[in-house]
């Protein structure tokens, strides 16, 4: 056999093992990517206030009540979708001053690097302002919210269709900001069906709530109820609760901190081909609360 021979068989035999290893490192390496999650996660003190400076070992992780190894802690940047639904039905009439002033405060924090859309709920839910960052638009849309006379609230419709427009969208992370009294709820939906739309669109509800909200078995109020809790608490939000909305400017600004100081967070996850039904996150030192949401998919993957 020819040196010619030998080297053309042996060029063939490295090209081929060379193939071989690039062939079998791809699906490798795509196994352990999809074996990672992520979740955007808020810590903060007693106060409300955000924690900064924390590391992997501060973060508990569990699914289905299995704790996850957490692998990777860094500030997260990427940009956040913000609705904004604002109660100015006629209930609202002594806080949509307050109210203002609130969304005017959390837009000045959040708009530079983040998408934001202020939808109205008197009546029926109505677009002020569509998501931008746009100081100017959004200043003329809170410009616009004035109490409508002999109105009711529209919350959960207005959540229903403001998760299905953000389920179009592939922004990483995104949070819905009721900000709503205690008057009259005009729907007929159900909270589980409402809370579910948010849960699919992969959406914090942060619920800022004024006022007593007694219990009704009136369909509307007693389905508010329910969502009051089961929103926030399943997306991964939190509901505020204020007795006067004189606290709300501040409240506005303090959650505005929150959202802008979160922490991306990447776990590991063993390869199974049932999701988790549920995913926790808390905290491993005491005095720091934390929740958190998964990363959003984007749209039609």
């Amino acid at each position: 056999m020819s040196s010619h021979t030998v080297g053309l068989r042996l060029a063939l035999a490295l090209g081929l093992f060379a193939a071989f290893l690039n062939s079998s490192r791809t699906p490798l390496h795509a196994q352990r990517a999809s074996r990672e999650q992520t979740l955007y996660v808020s810590a903060v003190n007693d106060k409300g206030e955000p924690v900064d400076g924390l590391g992997p070992d501060a973060f508990l992780i569990r699914e289905d009540g299995v704790r996850r190894e957490v692998l990777r802690v860094s500030r997260a940047i990427e940009p956040i979708d913000i609705a904004l639904l604002v109660d100015n039905s006629a209930a609202a009439e002594e806080e949509i001053t307050f109210m203002r002033d609130g969304v005017s405060r959390f837009d000045a924090l959040m708009a530079p690097n983040n998408q934001i859309a202020l939808i109205a709920l008197a009546d029926r839910p109505t677009i002020f302002v569509d998501y931008t960052n746009d100081p100017k638009r959004l200043a003329a849309g809170v410009g616009r919210l004035f109490s409508m006379p002999m109105s009711g609230a529209t919350l959960l419709d207005a959540l229903v269709e403001t998760a299905k427009g953000l389920e179009k969208r592939e922004t990483p992370r995104a949070v819905i900001v009721p900000i709503i009294t205690d008057g009259p709820e005009f729907t007929n939906r159900y909270y589980r069906d409402v809370a579910a739309e948010v849960r699919k669109a992969q959406a914090a509800i942060h619920m800022v709530s004024i006022g007593t909200f007694y219990h009704s078995e009136e369909q509307g109020i007693r389905e508010r109820s329910f969502l009051l809790d089961e929103g926030p608490r399943t997306t991964g939000g939190q509901r505020i609760s204020l007795l006067t909305a004189q606290a709300l400017p501040d409240t506005m600004q303090r959650l505005a901190r929150e959202l802008s100081s979160q922490y991306k967070v990447v776990y590991g996850r063993p390869e199974s081909l049932v999701p988790p039904e549920k995913t926790d996150v808390s905290s491993a030192r005491a005095g720091i609360t934390m929740r958190g949401a998964p990363a959003r998919q984007k749209a039609g993957a």
